[in-house]
């Protein structure tokens, strides 16, 4: 069995290398990016000593940095946010749908990406929600929830948004429960077309507004008229918009958000091999078929960091988004009612004699001397290291004047 790499051991080895040869060129989430992932689970960040309770075996463990961008950190995450989205499932057959941004558009994204990010979430939620809303098609007020994915399997810049929408909606009185068909859900040549219109419409508006960046090889976009010969191809062009087959279940929903919601760029175990020179890791050719989907690619690397750190998202932008009767202040009321509406009974509440303030889980590992429970004996600050208890004085040991 290979020994595990992560990413932070590539960001260790390479990372001062990468941020001298780019001084001056790097952002400053960037910059906090790369020492978030090289100092987490570090004394750099401080931590804690554990004990065992029954054989007295300790065991060091070091604080987690929190960063969305650390492949460590998104586990827990992941674990959080299901948790408190479970209540919203619905007992429905759910979709997922994909809208994708073409190249063209890509490379205008990335150097104003809080302006096209929320770009795409507008624009493809619009489009859900209005095709479902017209009666040729569902007539109904549907709920999705949107992640933003800005990579390919290669790590490469690919902004899509993944939606999941459960398979039906509210009839416009909120009356009833429509159902879509047990297999389909909305037109996607239709979702394409309207999904088009409406994101290059507001684009353009956002160019008029002066509300877009351009540098380098794309400063003279910055011209209406350039701007617009830019943007003739992709106007002629189909806009694809994918369409899985329905979930098996809410257990399979709840398993594909666990993958995709607090998702990075690359997790540490796609990564094969790391030399101190070149990272090999496993990607995926969507455009192959069978076995030949599946392959291995070499980067040098500061060109794997520098592909990573493409996917930087602007501070405090949402890239998890909810939409129809999945958000507002009335939320809760309309899941119970659609529950209602359904058949299904309401999520399981916890008991009443349970006290106001409960005790966490304990998620901490066992002893792995024993198998004992594990309690926190001790706290060590940033930049510490944990010390020692006292050692008792030898007794043939003189005491010092």
């Amino acid at each position: 069995m290979r020994t595990s790499i992560a990413v932070a051991d590539i960001f260790h080895a390479a990372g001062s290398a990468y941020r001298a040869a780019r001084a001056g060129h790097l952002s400053l989430a960037e910059l906090k990016v790369m020492s978030a992932i090289e100092n987490c689970r570090t004394a750099a960040l401080g931590g804690h000593v554990e004990g065992c309770d029954d054989c007295g075996h300790l065991r060091i463990s070091y604080n987690s940095c929190r960063n969305r961008h650390c492949p460590r950190c998104q586990g827990a995450a992941a674990r959080e946010w299901l948790a408190a989205r479970e209540a919203d499932l619905l007992p429905a057959g759910y979709f997922h749908v994909v809208f994708t941004l073409p190249a063209e558009i890509a490379v205008i994204a990335f150097q104003n990406k809080r302006m096209v990010y929320d770009l795409l979430f507008r624009a493809a939620s619009r489009t859900m929600t209005t095709i479902a809303a017209d009666p040729k098609h569902l007539g109904a007020r549907i709920g999705l929830t949107a992640v933003l994915h800005t990579w390919g399997s290669a790590m490469t810049h690919h902004p899509h948004v993944h939606m999941i929408v459960p398979g039906g909606g509210l009839s416009p009185d909120g009356s009833r429960w429509i159902a879509s068909r047990p297999a389909f859900l909305l037109p996607v040549r239709v979702l394409g077309a309207l999904f088009r219109r409406l994101f290059l419409a507001d684009l353009a508006a956002l160019h008029e507004e002066g509300r877009l960046a351009f540098f380098g090889a794309l400063a003279h976009l910055a011209k209406p008229q350039a701007f617009a010969r830019h943007l003739a191809p992709v106007r002629k062009k189909r806009w694809v918009v994918y369409a899985k087959p329905p979930f098996a279940g809410p257990k399979a929903v709840l398993a594909y958000l666990s993958r995709y919601t607090h998702r990075v760029a690359i997790s540490s175990r796609r990564i094969l091999a790391f030399d101190k020179a070149n990272v090999t890791f496993r990607v995926k050719d969507y455009r192959q078929e069978g076995s030949a989907r599946h392959r291995t690619l070499t980067l040098e690397a500061g060109e794997f960091i520098r592909r990573f750190l493409l996917h930087v998202l602007p501070r405090g932008f949402h890239r998890i988004r909810h939409y129809g009767f999945l958000t507002g202040p009335d939320r809760k009321a309309g899941i119970e009612r659609i529950r209602e509406l359904l058949g299904a009974p309401p999520p399981p509440q916890p008991t009443v004699d349970e006290p106001e303030v409960s005790k966490p889980p304990d998620i901490r590992p066992p002893c792995p001397c024993c198998g004992g429970r594990m309690t926190i004996v001790g706290i060590f600050l940033r930049w510490r290291q944990p010390r020692g208890p006292p050692s008792r004085p030898s007794p043939n040991r003189e005491p010092s004047p």
